[in-house]
């Protein structure tokens, strides 16, 4: 649709009867608002009642007195005549008479493109109908005809202007190749011979382009004939995003600045296809309409109802363990604010998505969907960075001799990044919960299959072995020496009762290889308080401490 009318009013009625007449009564006023155009003088007034009811047949009750000058009635005129004609998507076929395209009728009347588009500002009505599934700009027979009745001065000017004579064209072609030779792009080719024939650009360009397909084998510009592969455009989109600028890469590439842009665009909205904007679906996001709504889903989380404090570092951690202490944890309202927000986020990116159009990507509409999307990246930044510190206290579960608990670490991340897209957080469940189990089973599958490659493509220096002595022992030794430490554990547990030897137990993990549980789940087993599960834990553990010392355990460094 049209954005330059002039009169808020006629623009008005262009809505009205765009989004609510019958398709068979905007093509009626379509039709009337074309011969009301034929009539409109521009050293005339008319009124607004005027002009509405020669389009609608009704007259409007709205801005009465409104009087506008004919060059104005004109122009607004003929822009609805082209929306109400877009509105309607009409076929081609649906027309019953010849139809030029764009450049068909500059060929026509021997003028360029861009004079054909400055004539549609003096009455040349040109209806954007569907050819061959694509919206496409023509004029009628009829409605050209009537045009050059009206003005064929104007008309018989501009070709005569644009007419080149043989020698003209023979000069263009041989200053071109000149330009050519000395490294300028097409613009800068279009430009400078403009400038010394007192030509147009667009008609030089044209001319050049003429000559170009007539004679392909001796054409100034034989890149342009070919179509830019998908390895250019990668190219030209990457370094665009880099800063490189439209007209750098028109003279790289032998294009127009024109053309750049378009592969910029078209290259943008295959990656915006492709940003991954899958999300769990919540009924609350259709109810979601005001924007007071909106902003309450998209404002930052609630604070926390008791003032956290700063929790205290453990001395002698590597700087990237340190800095996790220095996020605090979310609260279970933060936590399902902060993923309401993100899948909202990616819901709305993913609507909008829907609505673009690859071949022919709005700018407004992708700035909407890469913003949206990388919001929704923000906020899944930040529950994963409120989460850090789970990952390590798992991964000094799982650590054992021979693994390496930063890989294990980095392992766990790629983890707990997977489980915050998968969480539903409509279920009423805790995210810690869900994500301990996906990263635990993550380690139970990948921790045995790195040792078993560790075990397969084992290498080795013999120069190392060499100068090494083997301080190993044998299998026998291993196994007598853990059936010792086996034995000892047995003596001490049975000096406690056995409530206190199930807490142990559980809590460290020991027996038939179980997973260590937390206070509260020990606490539940029981039908205790984790608090009273700490207190019996810190007693049973004061005398185990008590029964290594008479036992004379010595502990392994």
């Amino acid at each position: 649709m049209n954005s330059g009318y002039l009169c808020p009013a006629l623009r008005e009625l262009r809505d009205q009867q765009v989004r609510f007449a019958p398709r068979e009564k905007r093509l009626e006023q379509a039709a009337r608002a074309e011969k009301l155009l034929e009539e409109l003088r521009e050293d005339r007034e008319y009124t607004y009642e005027y002009l509405c009811y020669r389009i609608t047949r009704f007259r409007p009750d709205r801005y009465p007195g409104l009087k506008l000058s004919g060059a104005l009635a004109c122009h607004d005129v003929a822009l609805l005549v082209e929306d109400l004609w877009e509105s309607a998507r009409l076929a081609a076929e649906e027309i019953g008479e010849p139809l030029y395209t764009l450049p068909e009728l500059a060929k026509a009347l021997n003028v360029c493109q861009k004079t054909i588009t400055r004539w549609r500002r003096w009455g040349l009505i040109g209806r954007r109908v569907i050819v061959r599934g694509r919206p496409r700009v023509v004029f009628t027979r009829s409605s050209v005809r009537r045009f050059l009745e009206r003005h064929a001065r104007l008309v018989e000017r501009g070709a005569q202007f644009s007419q080149l004579t043989v020698e003209e064209r023979r000069m263009i072609i041989d200053r071109a190749r000149e330009l050519v030779a000395t490294g300028a792009c097409p613009s800068e080719v279009a430009r400078q011979i403009a400038k010394e024939s007192g030509r147009s650009p667009e008609t030089i360009r044209y001319t050049i382009k003429q000559f170009d397909e007539a004679h392909p084998e001796f054409a100034i510009f034989p890149d342009k004939l070919q179509p830019l592969t998908e390895e250019d455009k990668r190219r030209i989109y990457q370094q665009f995003r880099h800063g490189v600028s439209a007209a750098a890469l028109a003279k790289e590439f032998g294009r127009a600045k024109s053309t750049i842009y378009r592969v910029v665009a078209e290259m943008r909205a295959k990656r915006i296809m492709e940003l991954p904007l899958d999300y769990i679906y919540s009924p609350e996001f259709e109810q979601i309409k005001s924007e007071q709504q909106e902003r309450e889903v998209l404002g930052p989380p609630p604070p926390s109802p008791h003032p956290q404090r700063p929790p205290r570092v453990p001395p002698g951690l590597p700087p990237y363990l340190a800095s996790l202490y220095e996020v605090p944890l979310l609260t279970r309202e933060q936590e399902v604010h902060l993923f309401r927000k993100m899948n909202y986020l990616k819901f709305k990116a993913s609507k909008l998505r829907e609505k673009l159009d690859p071949a022919h990507p709005r700018t407004e509409l992708m700035d909407q969907i890469e913003k949206l999307y990388e919001q929704a990246v923000a906020t899944k930044n930040e529950i994963v960075s409120a989460n850090l510190r789970l990952v390590v206290s798992i991964a000094k579960r799982h650590v054992g001799p021979g693994s390496n608990f930063f890989e294990l670490v980095s392992d766990g991340n790629m983890s707990l990044i997977r489980a915050v897209e998968k969480f539903d957080y409509t279920r009423g469940n805790k995210f810690s919960t869900y994500a301990s189990w996906a990263i635990m089973k993550n380690f139970a599958r990948t921790i045995p299959d790195e040792q078993r490659h560790r075990e397969r493509f084992r290498t080795s220096q013999s120069e190392m072995f060499n100068m090494t002595e083997d301080v190993r022992s044998d299998q026998y030794e291993r196994e007598t020496a853990q059936f010792l430490r086996e034995q000892q554990i047995e003596r001490i547990l049975s000096r406690l009762d056995p409530r206190e030897q199930q807490i142990i137990a559980s809590r460290f993990g020991l027996g038939d290889r179980r997973e260590p549980l937390t206070l509260k789940q020990v606490g539940a087993e029981l039908g205790v308080t984790k608090e009273r599960v700490r207190q019996i834990e810190a007693r049973a553990l004061s005398k185990l401490r008590k029964a290594a010392e008479e036992e004379q355990i010595e502990f392994p460094d």
